[in-house]
């Protein structure tokens, strides 16, 4: 999946809403890639931009993943950064007359962005919500939840495994890891929670489930055109 749209001046022209894919660059287990987070939020972006005819962004590839350091190849920005990055772009979308901008969030940790929608004003929209993306799983026929499969489970392996197959390395047939009560999380970070990093069940993942998450989140999606005015 290419995630830098090739898009002209032409093509945007007259554009009122665009679409901005937040994701990060973090550890997903020794199956997933560390731009998990980043292709699965492009995947929806870009499902939502073909149906609507928004302009879809390139990504925002690194966030707030503070409790993935302690293991290798994560890399963070603070909050300040990431709200002053998706706050300028927007500034510089309404420059050029794009007054909506859509973000679809791949990345549980950025907690901020529900704020910085809230700061908006209704020129923004945050998608999925968290009861959206457990809708989702339900339709699709995931058997675990947003808790229980927090990370590198059967959700976020099952849309790789639909959009991005070749990213998906051997052995998330067999890595599951359920680190159970995970109130300390914010606090510790995940590493005193799972070894490997994985907090979920992917041996439950497959690509018809993956396809069957983004169906369900395009569907869902349709409530938020009225903020849009679309």
């Amino acid at each position: 999946m290419n995630p830098l749209p090739p898009d002209t001046t032409d093509d945007v022209r007259g554009a009122a809403v665009a679409v901005l894919p937040v994701g990060s660059l973090e550890q997903h287990g020794p199956h997933l890639p560390l731009t998990t987070d980043t292709l699965i939020a492009c995947a929806v972006a870009s499902r939502i931009a073909q149906d609507h005819g928004f302009w879809l962004l390139p990504p925002v590839t690194v966030s707030c993943s503070h409790e993935h350091a302690a293991w290798p190849g994560t890399v963070s920005i603070s909050v300040t950064t990431l709200v002053a990055v998706v706050e300028d772009i927007a500034a510089s979308l309404r420059a050029s007359g794009v007054g909506r901008l859509v973000l679809v969030n791949g990345h549980g940790g950025n907690h901020v962005l529900a704020n910085v929608v809230q700061q908006a004003g209704g020129s923004m929209v945050l998608f999925p919500t968290y009861g959206e993306w457990q809708e989702a799983r339900a339709a699709a026929g995931v058997r675990t939840s947003n808790d229980e499969d927090m990370h590198a489970g059967e959700l976020e392996t099952s849309i790789l495994l639909c959009t991005a197959p070749e990213v998906v390395r051997p052995g998330y047939e067999t890595a599951d890891s359920a680190p159970g009560d995970l109130r300390h999380l914010l606090s510790l970070g995940l590493a005193p929670y799972t070894e490997s990093g994985v907090a979920g069940h992917p041996s439950l993942a497959s690509p018809e489930k993956g396809r069957a998450v983004l169906d369900a989140l395009a569907r869902a999606f349709r409530a938020h055109l009225p903020v849009l005015g679309s």
